[in-house]
């Protein structure tokens, strides 16, 4: 009954998951400052505890033993994704782990304080010794893989995608974005020579606010049964399926940056939520990875809250809550306008959907030189300066905090998560393609305020799947095709051109 112990051991980690989950939500919403340190004791202990659990030695025998037991298709769909992740957790020894860990975290703390002082030479020697351990940890995860050492890294967040099938989709976006961009804006230029842009006077109450991005869940399927909105200094999705903590944060000068933040991480909510129940307990009922988690996100945020169809039914919704008076001057064109103004800019969270990619492009054939060791932490100031020159016309060899000290993620050793933003952002325009085949009037059920039918596509051809297939093969049998950046073209092409 091998099967059976692992599933048995599918519902203890799961346990643990959940504690781990619901403690660190409340951290980020609801803790006092004084108990951070004890709630950092207990999580850390539980992350110890399952790792343990997860890696204990007899796992491997369960799962050499599973597969000669008669399974059903589902079970061994379940059993191949158990394998693949006792693999990846198994194939670091401990001691690395640990000096990995406190690489990271002195690397982290460091970039907290020098970022803000734009102090690169002090703050590069932590990274080169974090570089150091990410190729190492390349190679032995390569070794246990079968894998390149840089796909080992990409397949730690969407199983399944390999740089012989990403680059040269990413080289297709980057050579249209480099020529769009200008005509992106001169487009929108002329655009708001006819209708100068305008703009709305707050202030806005935050319960208002908080009332409004409520009644937009509610509208888009969130089950308020299973989860809730906070707050949180960085808006984040957490928790679990069955209890998802959702959080936003507010402004009281403008509205649009908290609803739209609500907006995307409903997307995420929304996946989690309709993820199959019986199977929460397996790897293989989880989310499929980090592209297709953002795509989902990305679904909504911009496929759905950017188009003007979506905001034929919002406005009346958010002059409601909001006041008619705050908006009298705003109008359907207005809104859209707003959410999709392109600008060239230095950092890449407050990027908009058609300068986006250059920035993620930009990073991921950087840390592909990191880790294959053509590039040295040394000269990425003035290789990340001529890749920002060449995408988006911006000098950062001065300016590091601006460029290669922005993000969090080089210093936690996050290394091949970078694709995953923009492969998330082409994933959700093909499945939107798909689903406008399959859903001529979606447009109209979406002016409605009726989005039972995208929802329902999703259910069947995403959520429900979860991770039994590999995150390529997912989108292959949701859209009947792989991964086509022509798809995401042509709808930045419609919306921006």
């Amino acid at each position: 009954m091998s099967f059976a112990d692992l599933e048995a051991l599918g519902r203890k980690l799961e346990s643990i998951e959940h504690a781990i989950a619901i403690l660190s939500a409340d951290e980020a919403t609801n803790m006092p400052v004084g108990g951070g340190e004890k709630r950092a004791e207990s999580v850390s202990f539980l992350h110890g505890l399952r790792h343990e659990t997860a890696t204990a030695p007899e796992i491997g025998d369960w799962i050499a033993k599973a597969e000669s037991e008669d399974l059903s298709e589902e079970q061994q769909l379940a059993l191949r994704e158990f394998k693949r992740v006792y693999t990846n957790a198994t194939c670091l020894p401990a001691d690395f782990v640990r000096r990995k860990s406190q690489a990271e975290m002195r690397s982290e703390q460091l970039w907290r304080d020098l970022r803000a002082k734009n102090d690169w030479a002090n703050f590069a020697p932590a990274l080169e010794g974090v570089v150091a351990l990410a190729r190492e940890e390349a190679q032995m995860r390569a070794d246990a893989l079968g894998l390149a050492p840089y796909d080992a890294l990409m397949e730690q967040f969407d199983p399944g995608n390999r740089v012989a099938d990403v680059a040269p989709v990413l080289e297709k976006l980057k050579s249209f974005l480099i020529d769009f961009v200008p005509e992106a804006l001169e487009a929108q230029a002329r655009r708001h020579e006819a209708r100068p842009p305008k703009t709305v006077k707050g202030p806005f109450a935050i319960e208002k606010q908080r009332e409004l991005g409520l009644s937009m869940m509610q509208a888009l399927g969130f089950d308020f049964t299973h989860g809730r909105l906070d707050v949180s200094h960085h808006p984040f999705c957490g928790g679990v399926p069955t209890d998802v903590r959702m959080t936003t944060r507010y402004r009281t000068d403008e509205f649009l940056t908290s609803l739209m933040g609500v907006l995307h991480e409903t997307g995420h909510a929304l996946y989690e939520q309709g993820l199959p129940k019986a199977l929460s307990h397996m790897a293989v009922g989880q989310a499929r990875g980090m592209a297709m988690h953002e795509s989902q996100s990305l679904f909504v945020e911009q496929q759905l809250a950017h188009a003007p169809r979506f905001w034929e039914w919002a406005m009346p919704i958010v002059a409601t809550h909001l006041g008619e008076g705050a908006l009298a001057s705003w109008d359907v064109e207005d809104v859209v306008a707003e959410v999709n103004k392109v600008e060239r800019g230095y950092i890449r969270v407050d990027a908009d959907e058609v300068t986006y990619p250059l920035h993620i492009i930009l990073r991921f054939e950087l840390e592909q030189a990191l880790i294959g060791g053509t590039l040295e932490v040394t000269d990425v100031p003035e290789a990340w300066d001529a890749k920002m020159t060449e995408y988006l016309g911006l000098s950062t060899i001065d300016n590091p905090k601006d460029g290669p000290m922005q993000d969090v993620h080089w210093s936690a050793g996050l290394f091949g998560y970078f694709p995953s933003y923009t492969l998330g952002a082409l994933i959700a325009a093909q499945q939107w393609q798909s689903i406008e085949k399959a859903m001529p009037n979606v447009l109209d059920q979406i002016a409605a305020g009726d989005f039972s039918g995208v929802n329902a596509w999703r259910a069947e051809n995403i959520w429900q799947q979860a991770s039994r297939y590999s995150t390529p093969d997912l989108l292959k049998r949701a859209t009947g095709e792989t991964l086509n950046p022509d798809i995401f073209i042509a709808h930045l092409k419609k919306r921006y051109g």
